[in-house]
């Protein structure tokens, strides 16, 4: 059995900086693809980031040069780093894995950007 939990949420002011964590527990084989995927009130839930199997990566345009997707293979964790936070940035942030055959999510993790 796979499980992701998210952690690393918060409240924080426009401009700071906040890392969110994604760690795995269970057998975790032949993971093709990491993502962060975020959804606001309302609204649908949409790509952050993405992290694939070569370390290639990918951004949502809206995010691109502040955010940064990155792993610890060996403590089995994702990251996420989250700079010039904005209040368009809040939302509840998932954390997302896929392998061949089977696809994962976390939980989830509120972070709120306001003054």
């Amino acid at each position: 059995q796979v499980q992701l939990v998210a952690s690393g949420g918060g409240l924080v002011q426009p401009g700071d900086s906040l890392t969110l964590s994604c760690t795995a527990s269970g057998r975790v084989l032949n993971i093709h693809d990491l993502a962060w995927y975020r959804q606001s009130p309302g609204k649908e839930r949409e790509l952050v980031a993405s992290l694939n199997s070569g370390d290639g990566t990918t951004y949502a345009d809206t995010v691109k040069g502040r955010f940064s997707i990155s792993r610890d293979r060996a403590k089995n964790t994702g990251y996420l780093q989250m700079n010039d936070l904005r209040p368009e940035d809040t939302a509840v942030y998932y954390c997302f894995a896929a392998s061949a055959a089977d696809t994962y999510w976390g939980q989830g993790t509120q972070v709120t950007v306001s003054s």
